[in-house]
């Protein structure tokens, strides 16, 4: 989990409840024409869907930053709070708790509130729970991911995703890379891309089992291991500089006999020198080498 979204989403909540919509203090001057509500979990679906009307009927007139505006805005804020709830509750099976997801829904419900506009003939359920629910997809993708990745990917990812689905139902098998790529209209190395970042979505424990064949080992055990090629690659490294410091033509026979893989008479014949000569140089170069090796 982000710690900074998770911040900014309970900060934001609780800029919602800070202040408190259901009854003005005795500082503040009353709100004309509407009524106040005591207890807003007495308030049904109905009831609160029939306020909302007149709410927003009365928030299009007020200007905004008056404690009329205010009051008539939070109370719309805490009258659909059960709508942020019933969206919520669409994601359970995900880690995050529930609050947490209420927490962010009502961001977007304030977003809702702020854009809707009632002259359309839309109802605001109708127009809110799209808004809602997109933020807390929004939430899940910027702050789910086990590796971060561009959020380019993160939306490929998703189409890739349903195309595969839809593949999968009509074919009825995995489409191939090149497939998605035809079905989407991208590039075959766009969906590789795509693929390739898929996998960062999750992480697995180092202490899950690697795999269900073969020996009962953790992946902790597996990244221990260490590959016997990692020393040769490692001496190599080391034996550049060596072989720089030669003598011209200490590292011709040692490129003759190891990179062109030439015989010891071969060589001989190439310098006009014995074999039994180049054996002895032979010997020489590489007892040089190896204790050089060793020294570092």
């Amino acid at each position: 989990m982000n710690p900074s979204a998770t911040t900014a989403s309970t900060a934001a909540a609780e800029a919602v409840y800070a202040a408190p919509p259901v009854a003005p203090s005795a500082a503040e001057p009353p709100v004309v024409d509407l009524p106040v509500v005591e207890d807003m979990s007495e308030v049904t679906a109905s009831d609160a869907r029939a306020m909302s009307k007149v709410l927003f009927d009365r928030l299009k007139v007020l200007e905004e930053g008056t404690h009329e505006y205010q009051y008539v805005r939070n109370t719309l804020i805490e009258l659909n709070i059960p709508l942020v709830r019933f969206v919520a509750a669409r994601y359970r099976s995900r880690h995050e708790s529930t609050e947490e997801m209420v927490q962010v829904g009502t961001i977007g419900l304030i977003k809702a509130i702020d854009r809707f506009d009632s002259s359309f003939g839309t109802e605001f359920p109708t127009f809110a729970i799209p808004t809602i629910s997109g933020e807390i997809k929004r939430f899940f993708r910027d702050t789910s991911w086990a590796v971060h990745v561009p959020r380019r990917l993160q939306e490929l990812r998703l189409e890739l995703a349903r195309a595969r689905d839809a593949f999968t139902c009509e074919f009825d098998r995995e489409p191939t890379p090149a497939e998605l790529a035809e079905r989407l209209g991208l590039s075959v190395e766009e969906v590789t891309e795509g693929l390739t970042a898929a996998a960062g979505y999750s992480a697995a424990s180092l202490d899950a089992p690697a795999g269900d064949d073969g020996p009962a080992e953790s992946y902790a055990v597996r990244s221990s291991f260490v590959d016997p090629g990692f020393e040769i690659a490692e001496n190599l490294h080391v034996l550049k500089p060596l072989l720089a410091a030669l003598p011209q033509r200490d590292r011709d026979i040692v490129s003759m006999r190891f990179g062109e893989e030439l015989t010891q008479a071969q060589i001989g014949e190439r310098l006009g020198i014995s074999q039994m000569h180049v054996s002895r140089l032979l010997n020489r170069i590489l007892t040089r080498l190896r204790a050089e090796l060793l020294a570092d």
